[in-house]
């Protein structure tokens, strides 16, 4: 675990994850922007429970990371839930937000790279969530390229996702993985999934086809201090999984939406995942639901085979 000086004096955690991750018992972190900033209410507040209860049910205790009037939260009660899921002016944090945030006393869902934060924090080394933010669809000019990609290459926690977000430059995506040194690994998969999509035409770096065979690389990664995190790639069930080419017309759409109206910075993910729900008519959403229950029963899994070793 990395130090982080005084921030442990504003962090909350909530009993039942601390008793787990004091007995060396499997713990799984999950986001809380999918629930703030991801998913319409009430059905953000009725995924998120699904989420804490596929992690329980494979054996896992699940800690949903935010942040609630300023205080750091790893594990949130039903109540927390509900208030992140309804109130009005949650702020979508990432790294550079935390302070401001926990300054000011507000209300905050954490993205893949504050959750990762977080989770480190407390010494939960697996995060469950859809997929990871990345390299934006021009950022040749707009330099528009995600906090997660950094925080994967910084924190040693390992993300269990379908992907990166398809509304994403893939390709750009999984070079900058690679730069950073930053592992992505296919869960019995040799091509990188595109979220809504089980394909993207770009390989990962290792095929692992067991959470046996997963853990045992992240728990040799960090004996060896070799730093930073991993991208572990699971493609979202078939039976769920979207038509490719209906969801690159709709993605092609809502980015040139996107262009022709300004949207920049943390604001063009929800707009783009926004769209996407309205061009397909809502079938995004559900394909979004099952592809997070996937990864974290997934997750849950990868943790308790890291708890045995």
């Amino acid at each position: 675990m990395k130090s982080y000086q005084n921030l442990e004096k504003h962090l909350d955690i909530a009993a039942e994850v601390r008793e787990a991750l004091e007995q060396g018992l499997p713990v799984v972190a999950l986001e809380s922007t999918i629930i703030s900033h991801g998913m319409p209410y009430p059905k953000n507040v009725e995924t998120a429970l699904l989420v804490e209860e596929t992690v329980r049910q494979h054996g896992a205790v699940p800690a949903t990371i935010a942040i609630l009037g300023g205080r750091l939260k790893v594990g949130l009660t039903g109540e927390d839930l509900q208030r992140l899921g309804s109130a009005a002016g949650v702020v979508k944090t990432s790294r550079r937000d935390l302070p401001f945030v926990v300054a000011r006393g507000l209300d905050g869902g954490t993205t893949v790279a504050a959750t990762m934060i977080l989770a480190d924090l407390a010494g939960i080394r697996v995060f469950a969530t859809g997929g990871i933010g990345g390299v934006h669809r021009g950022a040749t000019t707009s330099m528009d390229i995600s906090a997660d990609l950094e925080e994967l290459a910084a924190t040693g926690v390992a993300v269990v996702c379908a992907g990166a977000k398809s509304i994403l430059d893939l390709g750009l995506t999984l070079e900058y993985l690679e730069t950073k040194g930053v592992p992505v690994i296919g869960y019995g998969t040799e091509e990188l999934p595109a979220f809504y999509t089980r394909e993207s035409g770009f390989k990962v770096n290792y095929r692992l086809d067991s959470p046996e065979e997963i853990a045992a690389v992240l728990r040799v990664k960090w004996d060896l201090g070799l730093g930073g995190g991993a991208v572990i790639a699971n493609p979202i069930p078939v039976e769920y999984a979207m038509d490719r080419a209906v969801i690159d017309a709709a993605i092609d759409q809502a980015v040139k939406e996107a262009a022709e109206a300004g949207i920049k910075g943390k604001d063009v993910s929800p707009f783009l995942l926004g769209r996407v729900l309205a061009l397909t008519g809502g079938e995004s959403l559900e394909s979004n639901i099952k592809l997070v229950l996937n990864n974290a029963a997934l997750a849950a899994r990868i943790a308790v085979s890291l708890s045995r070793i």
